[in-house]
């Protein structure tokens, strides 16, 4: 599908783009990886140019679409506010820098923790400063749920519950990733998937699983909205299907999350960053796995960000530039 100019969007976002002619239920808007840095541009590890000063620009430029749309309820960031290069002295201030930017759109904006985030600051300075809801322990959980409408609710995953990073250093969450690291990556550097195959490629450091106590969590919720008769998107900053991701930025436990989404009906959708290129599957069950493309690496004067509308049986992403714009067809 071809990329949408932003001076379209409002046009599309009344609903009548999508071939049914009728109004959204709702409209959100989405962004990823802003990793946002006062550095110098610079390259992934791959080699990918990435515009550190350049992405908070494209962040303005969204909060503008957004709040021009005048009919979107609220906004998912996707993770990854600031990056890991940003000087540490500079990452509180950066971070509510981006923050504040976000707080420009008129309507709520939930976000989610990615690997970048927690580079810069712990989950408990973190999570108060982007207003994460919280469950369990303290304000350490970022995992959470919200209903726009009585048909539909949202699933926000903590994909860093178990992580090397963000815990305090003895944390028993940081001792359990450590573990998993040791007893399946063989690298000396466990940021490097070199040697591992397929899937286990995902078995480095920037990724991380969502725990024991957050899997109980999502059950519940899923079997509440089974029982309420709703339709459920699920977020996470990590991607939960390899057929929408390099092997290299899955979830640690997707198959175990996936397994217990497809007890359920209710999930229709896959919402998540990470991977900077994007991408785009539909499941063995039928669940669509959208990763959206991140914000840091557009090239000056282009955009990547979006809206989706909301309808029954369908949601449809409007993408700008590029963030390509995609429909998902579901069954009620």
């Amino acid at each position: 599908m071809i990329g949408v100019r932003s001076d379209v969007c409002m046009d599309l976002g009344n609903g009548l783009a999508n071939g049914q002619g009728k109004h959204p239920l709702f409209s959100f808007g989405v962004i990823s990886d802003v990793q946002y840095a006062d550095i110098p541009d610079g390259h992934s590890f791959l080699g990918v140019p990435r515009y550190y000063r350049h992405s908070i620009l494209v962040l303005q430029r969204a909060v503008k679409n957004w709040n021009d749309h005048k009919n979107l309820n609220f906004v998912i960031n996707f993770g990854d506010i600031i990056d890991g290069k940003c000087p540490k002295d500079q990452s509180l201030n950066a971070v509510k820098k981006v923050a504040s930017e976000f707080e420009n759109f008129h309507s709520p904006v939930y976000h989610m923790i990615g690997n970048h985030c927690l580079y810069n600051l712990p989950r408990d300075n973190l999570l108060p400063l982007l207003k994460i809801p919280n469950h369990g322990d303290g304000r350490t959980h970022a995992y959470y749920d919200f209903s726009p409408t009585p048909g539909y609710r949202f699933v926000v995953l903590d994909g860093y519950d178990i992580s090397a990073i963000g815990w305090p250093h003895d944390h028993p969450n940081r001792l359990e990733a450590l573990k998993i690291l040791s007893e399946k990556n063989p690298n000396s550097d466990k940021n490097s998937p070199e040697g591992l195959k397929g899937v286990d490629r995902r078995f480095v450091m920037f990724n991380g699983a969502v725990g024991n106590k957050q899997m109980e969590w999502l059950d519940n919720v899923l079997k509440d909205a089974t029982n309420m008769k709703q339709k459920v998107i699920i977020c996470c900053h990590v991607p939960l299907d390899p057929g929408a991701t390099s092997k290299t930025t899955l979830l640690w436990n997707y198959d175990q999350v996936m397994n217990l989404i497809h007890r359920y009906d209710c999930v229709k959708v896959c919402l998540s960053g990470h991977n900077h290129q994007g991408g785009y599957s539909v499941d063995s069950r039928g669940v669509h796995h959208r990763v959206l493309d991140a914000a840091l690496e557009c090239t000056p004067g282009t955009n990547a960000f979006g809206y989706i509308d909301v309808y029954d049986n369908m949601l449809s992403l409007v993408g700008t530039d590029q963030m390509k714009s995609t429909e998902f067809s579901f069954d009620f």
